[in-house]
């Protein structure tokens, strides 16, 4: 990377101003601001992410502490804290999640060799959501129990590299399986979902597109047992079988499916699954829904690592802009590691280029003294999960 770039720039340098432009001129702003451009608007977010940023003041007071090195970063005018809140109000949050899915879409192609715990099987996905708070004295729009005020954040975890494949966000009140229509599809992929997503719809419809899926079962489905397999007891597991629903799902999903029983005697519960694959060991199902816990730490990684517990916005557009500039960084300190072919985790790149986003200094040299930062050779992106 170039030396005279700075540690904030190269992060952003992988997506070109050109091609913002394009994504800009599909959504243009309602009102456009005389000084703050897509572009400066977008840095001026990813900015905010990177240095941890609690509101605009503080991102403004940041930006004019240092004048001289604000070119440097891409920014070619002073911004007002005025404009920027207008510009977050104005400005089409779909240019931000344009953005972040061509910038997803970059990470995964970066990131398509890396190896999955299950090394036989080359293309999981893990489904879930998680509420994001908000105040519902500040964003009365957001009401969602008359006493809490929230958005829902919809993902679709691919397990290679913890890359999101597909996002939304939507109303907290909006049910999961309301988004299931919308999903990606990837035949010969598996599809690891919790009980909220249990529609035999949505299990047929991934059936008949040659995917497959393994979801934690309810107790309130009628079926009949078809065939039953053998199994060893001692690894957990309590049942293996082929079963046909009778209840008022049958029609919804017409086939047999596997139904699989698996004692967690870590946490003393009984954990039942449903399943298309019929050819894997009943043990390794288990151990597939075992890798779902995967978005269950990506989510804890953002809300923890990334600026989405307090807003620089209080509307709806804005809150949006907010929450997909976050997906934003993500990428890009994902894509950085990568080409950089840095060993530590996301979360030491991060902390390190939010002290040093001023720098004019190439990330691999950023992050070449051990002294500096030291890696004690865990990678807080892809934790190792010790129960299902």
């Amino acid at each position: 990377m170039n030396q005279g770039r700075t540690v904030f720039a190269q992060l952003v340098g992988a997506i070109h101003p050109q091609q913002f432009a394009r994504m800009a001129a599909r959504f243009p702003c309602r009102r456009a601001t005389r000084t703050l451009n897509a572009w400066e608007h977008f840095l001026a977010m990813a900015f905010a992410q990177v240095t941890f940023r609690e509101s605009l003041r503080d991102l403004v007071v940041c930006l004019d502490a240092r004048p001289g090195l604000r070119y440097h970063l891409g920014f070619r005018h002073r911004i007002a804290r005025s404009t920027l809140a207008e510009a977050n109000e104005q400005r089409d949050w779909r240019l931000f999640a344009a953005v972040a899915e061509h910038l997803l879409g970059k990470a995964r192609r970066l990131y398509a060799t890396e190896p999955t715990a299950l090394a036989d099987l080359n293309s999981i996905y893990a489904l879930d959501a998680s509420i994001i708070d908000l105040s519902l004295a500040l964003c009365p729009w957001a009401n969602w129990t008359r006493h809490d005020a929230a958005v829902k954040l919809h993902l679709l975890l691919d397990l290679r590299g913890s890359i999101p494949a597909w996002l939304r966000i939507t109303p907290a009140e909006l049910y999961e399986t309301r988004v299931l229509p919308e999903l990606p599809i990837e035949a010969g992929s598996y599809y690891l979902v919790d009980r909220g997503y249990q529609d035999f719809s949505f299990f047929y419809r991934l059936h008949q597109a040659r995917a497959f899926y393994v979801g934690r079962a309810k107790c309130n489905v009628r079926f009949r047992v078809c065939a039953a397999r053998a199994v060893n007891k001692g690894t957990g597991l309590r049942c293996d079988q082929t079963v046909r629903l009778i209840s008022s799902a049958a029609p919804r999903y017409p086939e047999v499916l596997r139904r699989v029983r698996f004692y967690d005697a870590q946490h003393g519960r009984s954990l039942v699954f449903w399943t298309n694959q019929f050819s894997l060991p009943a043990l390794t199902i288990a151990q597939l829904y075992r890798q779902r816990w995967q978005v269950e730490l990506f989510f804890k990684w953002i809300k923890y690592n990334l600026r989405i517990r307090r807003f620089l916005g209080l509307s709806d557009n804005a809150v949006r802009i907010q929450l997909w500039s976050a997906i934003c960084v993500y990428a890009l300190v994902a894509i950085a590691k990568k080409r950089a072919r840095l060993p530590h985790s996301l979360h030491q790149l991060l902390q390190i280029c939010s002290v040093a986003a001023f720098k004019k200094v190439p990330l691999e040299d950023l992050f070449s003294s051990g002294s500096e930062t030291e890696n004690d050779g865990s990678d807080h992106n892809q934790l190792t999960l010790t129960g299902i």
